[in-house]
């Protein structure tokens, strides 16, 4: 079984992600759940969603702390805060670039992502690393974070995902008016390197 958890805030397109990702998992001949928990249910709210591929059936679509192959963190406080779902020898692929929680900027705290990448960096045994800011200048858009991210998760190996099946996911799931876009994103994202 594989598992893989994605963590984001709302509005960053972690669920159209994890439905790519399921998407290409079944026409592989896998089985694929999914699940999501949602915060706010919103943009600015918490996102968690949980993707699990086998060969057979799978008893639950949620993974347990410490059962995620690969934790997609698409901003590092939310990397940070579900890191405890990752597997010591996992792979963490995390947006360095920060988006403050909603409930953070209520309250008034301070939010540092340097913090929150050293974190990772001490913490994670395996950690890619993405620059929402360069992802901007290679698609011209941020809204192609979900699939650069995605594009670092199957050029990884850690998920049964090529490059092929991501592309052909997003075919099938993606305007046809945004398809360049986002196929330059994977492309993108499968050129990033573990640090």
């Amino acid at each position: 079984m594989y598992s893989c958890l994605l963590c984001g805030v709302g509005g960053q397109g972690t669920v159209l992600a994890s439905r790519l990702m399921a998407q290409a998992a079944m026409e592989k001949g896998y089985f694929a759940r999914t699940a999501e928990t949602i915060g706010m249910a919103q943009r600015g709210g918490c996102v968690v969603s949980h993707v699990r591929v086998a060969e057979g059936d799978i008893a639950s679509s949620l993974i347990p702390v410490g059962g995620a192959d690969v934790l997609v963190g698409f901003e590092p406080g939310e990397a940070v805060r579900c890191l405890k779902y990752l597997k010591p020898d996992g792979l963490a692929v995390v947006c360095k670039t920060p988006v403050a929680p909603v409930m953070a900027s209520l309250k008034g705290d301070e939010y540092d992502a340097d913090v929150m990448m050293e974190y990772l960096k001490a913490n994670a045994k395996h950690l890619i690393v993405l620059d929402a800011e360069e992802i901007v200048r290679v698609c011209g858009t941020m809204r192609a974070l979900n699939v650069a991210l995605l594009g670092a998760v199957a050029a990884s190996g850690k998920m049964p995902l090529t490059m092929e099946e991501a592309e052909n996911a997003l075919r099938k799931k993606i305007k046809p008016e945004l398809l360049e876009i986002n196929l330059t994103a994977l492309k993108y994202g499968a050129g990033a390197k573990e640090e």
